[in-house]
């Protein structure tokens, strides 16, 4: 149970943020360079898509154009793909490269080709300056079953990738030499999950 402050620890409140504020100030005031960004979003929770697209949602309310690209789920419905396609196609791009995944396509040959197709797309993509970011969903797992070379991605980001474009790489079990070369990356970690705790189904909304 909570008490109400009092007058003194209200006081004592604001003092401590109002120094919090300040140092806050000085510090951003130091933080005023910009650049497009390597940014991953691994780990073996839920939200690293999810994530993805939020970041293309943000570009588009920003009136930036954009552009995705999916690598492994191929026709799996997704409703927020589906948004995109509908009423942002003319900002942003999709490309839905991918043909499942492997264990649905049960052919590496044909998974090569098809991650190999999708990556092609995804570097024109990328060079065009005109596009603010690009996100590549699931390009990790296409790289965790050696369909694609994570050497051959890092010297292209680093080599290629316009200055001011963001790169937004999705998917577990990201490779190390993405990770050295990112700017941004965040390990989504599963604490619970209703699929293997209870048996719950993917949900429309949650999941897809």
């Amino acid at each position: 149970m909570t008490t109400d402050p009092t007058p003194e620890e209200n006081k004592q409140h604001a003092e401590r943020m109002a120094k919090v504020q300040a140092a806050r100030k000085k510090m951003m005031a130091k933080k005023t360079k910009t650049k497009g960004l390597i940014i991953i979003h691994t780990g073996d929770g839920k939200g690293k898509s999810s994530s993805g697209f939020g970041m293309i949602l943000r570009c588009i309310g920003h009136g930036f154009p954009c552009a995705i690209v999916q690598f492994i789920k191929g026709s799996m419905y997704s409703a927020d793909r589906e948004l995109l396609v509908d009423r942002f196609s003319d900002i942003c791009q999709i490309h839905v490269m991918g043909e499942g995944f492997t264990w649905d396509t049960q052919d590496r040959e044909r998974d090569i080709a098809a991650a190999r197709r999708a990556w092609e797309k995804a570097k024109d993509l990328i060079r065009d300056p005109q596009n603010r970011m690009v996100l590549l969903d699931e390009l990790n797992i296409a790289l965790r079953y050696d369909y694609l070379d994570a050497e051959e991605i890092a010297e292209f980001l680093l080599t290629e990738k316009p200055e001011m474009t963001h790169v937004v790489i999705t998917g577990r079990n990201a490779p190390d030499r993405l990770i050295e070369i990112a700017d941004l990356v965040s390990e989504m970690k599963e604490i619970k999950h209703p699929f293997r705790k209870q048996g719950i189904a993917a949900q429309a909304g949650v999941e897809f």
